[in-house]
């Protein structure tokens, strides 16, 4: 794992992202008209120039739809179907680019520099993943110990919960581990890294011979964080909030996220608006009822205010007063409901909420006042989210689908706490990128 301000990236991950863009540069630049000799100092400084824009905008584009994520990676279809669709996004993001910017795609014609851009970074990107292996790239293997054993592709593993991860062996103690270790077993089975109950840590001689042997070692806690980026909630002190990120900012970098956040409202609405418009006008021929619905919410530091969304349930939806789970298939979501959910278009009159400082752009998902009481109730920690503002994505938003029971509201807490501990500018606009993957390929939506 490599650490980048606060926040853990896969060491691979980044390698590959690192190297891909840099050869899709020199890919792009290769197959410029300007490449051939004769050229002038300022003639190779343009192409040049076109070159690395192309290769930043590709790391963007390929970033945002999850090709970079290792379980976007398994197999060549999922590869095939999002490298299809981040160069079909990265042609138009060029396109824009150099029609508005002409002097950044160096001599040449429009269409000699977009063939260029688009040719290289896709035989870029095809030999820096068949150099990688990442066609048929193996998930980094697990070892844990202090649980019952299994063998390798056991139907009944219980560790789905560990992705993008592969368990393949449990121990039930630490001596058995020290035994598998010294027998080479580990390493016949590629084992990355060990993990450990956090109650009962690895002794530091096993530590020591674990390392020796290059294997990683981790406690549950450690791993939930650092591997999987989140928060064990369970094993937090009640004094944590004390040193996470989000509760030591300063007034400078207050005033800047805020800045952000009505540039980042105000363009999202001028960007929208003839499709808010569209929007408007289909539901109001769905069905009787309003065009917008609000609903109250739960902001920083437990303070209610009214969420504005596009309604996209029939009207008295929860006639009784109840607060209700939304499920798969939900019978109160109206025709153009659904796809307003699925397309998360019903989420964008937020902005609303944002220019007015109820809401940040990026937050944990803000909830009603009932679940808030009823979770609360049941769940460690669940009040500490209320330190920051609630945001109309988030890291939870990106990482997992949408909540409808108490078990996945805890692990949607496990996320929201790990941005509130880690939370930067970087991890922000990782969650923004991830956000189009999330649209794009409607995951998580109900």
């Amino acid at each position: 794992m490599t650490s980048l301000f606060s926040h853990s990236v896969r060491s691979e991950m980044l390698a590959l992202y690192a190297i891909e863009n840099c050869t899709i540069a020199l890919f792009v630049f290769a197959l410029l008209p300007v490449a051939a000799a004769g050229a002038t100092p300022s003639e190779m400084a343009a192409a040049a120039g076109f070159s690395v824009l192309v290769a930043i905008c590709a790391g963007l584009v390929f970033g945002a739809i999850g090709l970079y994520r290792p379980t976007a990676l398994q197999g060549l279809r999922p590869s095939a179907v999002r490298g299809v669709t981040g160069v079909v996004l990265l042609a138009i993001t060029v396109s824009i680019l150099t029609g508005i910017l002409p002097f950044s795609r160096g001599p040449g014609t429009f269409g000699q520099a977009l063939t260029a851009a688009i040719a290289g970074t896709v035989a870029a990107m095809v030999l820096a993943r068949f150099v990688f292996g990442l066609l048929r790239f193996p998930l980094q293997r697990l070892a844990l110990v202090g649980q019952p054993e299994f063998g390798i592709g056991d139907p009944a593993d219980p560790h789905r919960s560990y992705l993008p991860y592969e368990v393949t062996l449990a121990l039930p103690v630490g001596e058995a581990l020290l035994d598998a270790v010294e027998r080479g077993r580990l390493r016949a089975w590629r084992i990355w890294a060990v993990v450990a109950p956090s109650h009962a840590p690895l002794a530091p001689a096993t530590q020591k011979r674990c390392g020796a042997a290059g294997l990683q070692v981790f406690t549950e806690a450690e791993f939930s964080e650092y591997g999987l980026n989140r928060i064990d909630i369970d094993k937090l002190p009640e004094g944590w909030l004390a040193s996470a990120n989000a509760t030591k900012s300063s007034a400078w970098s207050d005033a800047l996220r805020r800045a952000l956040d009505i540039a980042f409202a105000l363009s999202l609405l001028i960007l929208t608006l003839p499709l808010l418009v569209l929007t408007m006008l289909a539901i109001r021929l769905d069905g009787p009822g309003s065009i917008f619905y609000r609903q109250e919410r739960v902001g920083r530091d437990g303070r209610t205010f009214d969420l504005l969304k596009f309604r996209s349930m029939i009207p008295d939806a929860e006639a009784k007063g109840a607060p209700r789970w939304a499920t798969r298939g939900d019978s109160r979501v109206t025709r153009v409901g659904r796809f307003l959910r699925l397309c998360r278009i019903d989420e964008i009159p937020q902005v609303i909420n944002v220019l007015r400082g109820d809401m940040s752009v990026i937050g944990p998902r803000p909830e009603r006042p009932g679940f808030v009481e009823q979770l609360g109730a049941i769940i460690p920690h669940y009040h500490d989210r209320a330190v920051v503002k609630p945001g109309i994505t988030g890291w939870a938003q990106v990482n997992y689908p949408y909540g409808a029971s108490v078990e996945d509201a805890r692990m949607k807490l496990s996320y929201d706490l790990y941005y509130i501990r880690r939370r930067s500018l970087f991890l922000d606009v990782l969650i923004l990128l991830s956000t189009v993957r999330v649209v794009l390929f409607q995951e998580g939506a109900r």
